[in-house]
Parts: structure tokens; sequence; C-alpha cells
């Protein structure tokens, strides 16, 4: 592969397009899928016992022959066990999240794997270098799921992550379409991780039922909640306003706890419990227009981007087309 984008030579893969690694929604089927489509798809570890997760990593490589990847969050129970099974079966890529990348990062190098690490800012993203990682996502406030305690939006949060580091940068929060694509590249990011879309793809694992809530949610149909616990961006449905309820009448962070409980956004996003379930979803939701299947997502990106890119080189038109001279 001859190109000059690190994300891709980094990856292995044709186009800098990671789809996330999300929990409920991505099996095998989604993440060869994308692969097969010239993107990095990623399994989703924090929904599957070590077990689980082997058998998905083995059907994912019989479904693919392209590079591939796992999310794994750092605070998960069975972490050691979910490392053994990506070791033992030769995943490639490996994401982290939701915590200190440091020791598991040098046990994963020292046997070969590229590891990506999730930031929510420029201060962790440092950090992550230093523990040794070779890129960082940089996902900002419109990320569904759970999200960084900052609030910082991915058009403040790409350019200060990427000024404060060496290593690439991909982009995440807010992104879906290949407009998104080209501005967090105009931003500094090298390469996009996109998660809602692929939600509402035909290979994801959610619940049919989320996944036409998510199509049917409007501008403002989510938020950000639960800081006191994870930060969680959520859709507005009564659960919600369960918890809008509790914290109106005072709550703790004990009773915020005991009303979550466990066990929620697997309800809701897996088994299609849209009134009690905890439903995870970014503020891109609003953008999207229908299930599609998930090559046909990767291709509909990459052409609008490169449709975009090409016409900026023949020389912008229109509304980016203003004389500058500072003399008249």
């Amino acid at each position: 592969m001859t190109t000059r984008n690190r994300v891709s030579r980094l990856l292995g893969v044709r186009y800098p397009l990671i789809q996330a690694g999300m929990v409920w929604c991505s099996p095998w089927q989604l993440a060869s899928a994308v692969s097969n489509a010239g993107g990095l798809g990623i399994i989703g570890a924090a929904s599957m016992y070590p077990d689980v997760l082997a058998e998905h990593i083995a059907k994912c490589r019989n479904a693919t022959d392209r590079p591939f990847g796992v999310n794994l969050p750092l605070l998960y129970p069975d972490l050691e066990a979910h490392i053994e099974r990506i070791l033992a079966a030769g995943v490639p890529v490996v994401f982290t999240s939701a915590g200190n990348p440091r020791k598991y990062t040098r046990m994963l190098k020292e046997n070969g794997r590229t590891v990506v690490h999730v930031v929510s800012s420029a201060a962790f993203a440092k950090k992550a270098e230093d523990a040794g990682v070779d890129a960082v996502v940089a996902e900002g406030f419109e990320a569904g799921g759970h999200n960084g305690r900052e609030e910082t939006t991915t058009l403040c949060l790409v350019p200060e992550v990427a000024e404060s580091v060496d290593i690439p940068v991909i982009a995440a929060g807010g992104i879906g379409t290949g407009r998104a694509m080209l501005a967090a590249m105009v931003l500094g990011a090298e390469g996009v991780q996109i998660g809602s879309r692929f939600v509402a793809s035909d290979e994801s694992s959610a619940h049919p039922a989320f996944k036409q809530r998510v199509v049917e949610t409007p501008e403002g149909g989510t938020v950000l909640t639960l800081k006191e616990l994870t930060p969680v961006r959520m859709i507005r449905n009564p659960f919600y306003h369960t918890i809008e309820q509790a914290y109106a009448e005072g709550a703790s962070v004990d009773g915020l706890r005991a009303l979550l409980g466990r066990g929620r956004s697997k309800r809701g996003m897996f088994e299609g419990d849209m009134d009690t379930g905890e439903l995870e979803i970014g503020q891109v939701s609003a953008q999207i227009r229908g299930v599609l299947p998930a090559g046909r997502i990767v291709a509909e990106i990459m052409a609008e981007y490169r449709g975009l890119v090409n016409a900026f080189a023949a020389g912008p038109a229109g509304r980016f087309d203003f004389d500058m001279d500072p003399s008249e």
C-alpha cells in the first residue's frame, strides 16, 4: 500500500475510516463488513465474555482477509482474559479506552500489536503518547455512549490534541458523513472513527427497534447525563426522564447508581426495550435517515469525501471564494 496518510499506513487499510467498537452493537458481522469495504472494522469486546470474544474473532477472520481490530475498555473485569484471547488469535489492532493505557500498551506492543487509545483531552492524549500507543482517538462531546467529563466538542478537541502529540490523531464524535470527515482532517486529524452511523447498519447487532429509534431521533434528541457516575450520552426516552426526575428530587450518587442498575444498556440497545432501557447514541443520529449495509455506508462517506477534496483541489467556489487581500 502506497499512502502518505499515517493512519491508513499504520492500520494497513485503504481508508482511514474506523468503525467504533460499540457495546452491544459491534459483532464480527459489522467488523468484517467494514474491513471488506476498505475501512477498519472493530469488534466491541465490552459486551462479551472472553470465550464469546474469541468466537467473534474467529468468525471475523473467516469473513475477511483484511485487518480488523478489537475495542478493549481497560476497566473491564475480564480484561486479562480478553487480552489472552486477542493475543492467541493474532488480532493485529487493539483500540483501548476507559482507563490508563500504560500497563497493557507495553504488553500488547511487545507482542507486535498496533495500539490506539481513546482520549477526551489533550492532556490524556499526551499521557497516552508517553505510554507508547501508536495513535490516539480524540473523541468529542458529541459522541454517543460513555464520554469525557470535559464536554469539549470535536471542533475544539481535535486541533488541541493534534498540536499536543506527534503520533497520528483520529477524530471521533459527531462524524457520520464525508463532509464531517473532511472537516476533521482539516482540523488536524488523519482519520476518523465513526460509531452512531454504524449502529444503524444491517450488520449491527443492535435491536431493530433501537435502530429505528436512532433513525427517528431528532435534533436535540440526545443528552449527556450521569456525570457523577460515568458520563453517557443517551436518547431522551422514559428511562432518561426517570433520571431527570431523580436529579430534580436531589438523588445521591448511590441513588443514581441504584436507578441505573445492571444491564440497562443491554436492555435497551440489544433487547429492544425502548422505555426502560438505556439508549446510547451520538448527536449525529439526527442526520441518520435510514438503516443501510455497512459497506454502502463506507462507500457513501468516502464518495462524498473524495468529491469535496476534488472540488477544493479544482479551486474553491461559492461561499468559499472571497477576496482576503487586506490592502483593499
